[in-house]
């Protein structure tokens, strides 16, 4: 019990965490699509419905910018999940600081990158994206994802009926996190579209800053 009391403490799960995180997640889908030719970073679902649309009509090429962003996703849960494995009783760093540091590094390379390599670029944020919704999946123990909203959405409306019918206090804060985080994610979307518009390619920096705050958290919590 107090192993499971002191897991639910760390600063990885505490709401404020999880709303930069997911204020981050909301950003870069909106880069990637108003910047990087129209393909999501996080809504990997949208990528599979107009990759079949293009394969489908024969535009090849086109599809292809929807398929890599969605085999670099996949990538970058296999990445991760092999770095919590290798460095989950390390003592000097936790391995979620070390997910953090390799996306906010990758996103930061991507604003140098060109718009001729956009396919490059939106399978890096994919990469990066994927890494930080495997790494982060709780918020005051609740499994939830900072880059997506459906998953969230089905949660809290779930949680929402459970407190309507049986009026459990519990399930009401429960409902009440879920839809705070799509709120703040909706937020960060809209940041990321102005921010996108104004700074062009440069606007995922904005990213990396986010990261970088939640990266000292951590390393404040540990200290």
């Amino acid at each position: 019990m107090e192993e499971k009391k002191k897991q639910k403490m760390q600063t990885s799960e505490t709401f404020l965490l999880s709303a930069i995180l997911a204020v981050s997640g909301g950003f870069q889908d909106a880069y990637t699509y108003n910047v990087r030719g129209e393909v999501f970073s996080n809504a990997q679902t949208g990528n599979v419905v107009l990759m079949s649309q293009h394969f489908l009509m024969g535009d090849w090429y086109k599809a292809l910018h929807y398929l890599f962003p969605i085999v670099a996703f996949a990538f970058g849960v296999l990445v991760a999940e092999q770095i919590g494995h290798k460095y989950k009783y390390a003592k000097h760093i936790h391995w979620r600081q070390i997910i953090v540091v390799i996306e906010m590094t990758l996103l930061f390379v991507v604003g140098f990158i060109p718009a001729k390599y956009n396919m490059a670029a939106n399978m890096i944020v994919s990469f990066a994206c994927s890494m930080q919704v495997q790494t982060f999946r709780k918020v005051h123990g609740y499994g939830y994802a900072s880059t997506m909203c459906i998953g969230n959405l089905r949660s809290g409306t779930e949680s929402l009926s459970v407190y309507l019918r049986d009026h459990q206090k519990g399930a009401l804060k429960k409902a009440a996190h879920y839809y705070g985080i799509i709120l703040i994610f909706a937020l960060g979307a809209g940041l990321g579209g102005i921010c996108s518009l104004h700074w062009g390619m440069k606007a995922i920096w904005v990213s990396s800053a986010l990261l970088l705050g939640t990266f000292l958290m951590m390393v404040k919590e540990r200290r």
